[in-house]
C-alpha cells in the first residue's frame, strides 16, 4: 500500500521519464527526494497485477504448470496464475486463468493473500486465491503459451519445494499457506507452547 505522508522513511517523486511501453510491463525512470533532502533515481517496471490460484480437483490434488521462463532459462513448475485484463476484477482473473491453463472451473474460490512481486523495483501487485469445488471447464489457452499440467498433492507439493523443483515465489508462498491452515491445530498448540500458555 502506498505509503503516508507522514512516513518518515517516504522518498517523493520530483520527477518521472518514461524508458519503455510493452505490452505487459512499461519502464520509468524515477527521481526521488530522500527524507535527508538529497536526490536519487529509482528504475520501476509497472504491471497491471496478477492472480495465482491453488486449485483442489476432485481426487484433492493440485493442478501446477510447468512451462518455459526465459528470464530463468529453463521451465518452471508453477500454480496457475496470469495478468489482470484492464477491468477485470482479481477474482473474475483467477477464474479465467484457472479453466485457460488447466481445465477448471471453481465452485468457490476464496482470497487467502495479497502481496508485491518484487516492490525493490516492480509495482506488480499479485492477489491469491484458493479454488474448491472445481468442475472440468475448459476455455481456450492463450496463443502464446505452451504448458504442461501436473497433478501434486499438497503433501508432494511440499517436498519438491523443498527439493527446489518447485522455486516459484508465488507459489511457494501458497503452497505454504495452505499447508499451515491444513496443520493449523498443531501449529496453534506449538504457538501457545512457546507462549507458556
Amino acid at each position: 500500500m502506498p505509503a503516508t505522508s507522514s512516513d518518515p522513511l517516504r522518498e517523493e517523486t520530483v520527477g518521472s521519464e518514461r524508458i519503455y511501453e510493452g505490452q505487459i510491463v512499461n519502464l520509468r525512470r524515477d527521481t526521488v527526494r530522500m527524507p535527508e533532502g538529497h536526490e536519487a533515481t529509482r528504475e520501476v517496471v509497472e504491471h497491471p497485477g496478477a492472480v495465482v490460484v491453488l486449485a483442489y480437483d476432485d481426487e484433492g490434488r493440485i493442478p501446477f504448470v510447468r512451462q518455459w521462463r526465459v528470464p530463468v532459462g529453463g521451465s518452471l513448475l508453477e500454480l496457475p496464475a496470469g495478468g489482470i485484463d484492464p477491468g477485470e476484477e482479481p477474482a473474475a482473473a483467477a477464474a479465467r486463468e484457472l479453466q485457460e491453463e488447466v481445465g477448471l472451473k471453481p465452485g468457490s474460490l476464496d482470497q487467502v493473500a495479497a502481496f508485491w512481486a518484487a516492490p525493490g523495483w516492480a509495482d506488480e501487485y499479485l492477489y491469491g486465491y484458493v479454488a474448491r469445488d472445481c468442475t472440468a471447464s475448459q476455455l481456450p489457452p492463450d496463443a502464446d503459451e505452451k504448458l504442461e499440467v501436473h497433478r501434486h498433492t499438497l503433501g508432494e507439493a511440499m517436498e519438491l519445494v523443498e527439493q527446489g523443483v518447485i522455486a516459484d515465489s508465488k507459489s511457494i508462498l501458497l503452497l505454504q499457506h495452505s499447508a499451515l491452515r491444513a496443520a493449523g491445530p498443531l501449529v496453534n498448540k506449538i504457538v501457545r507452547h512457546y507462549r507458556g500458555e
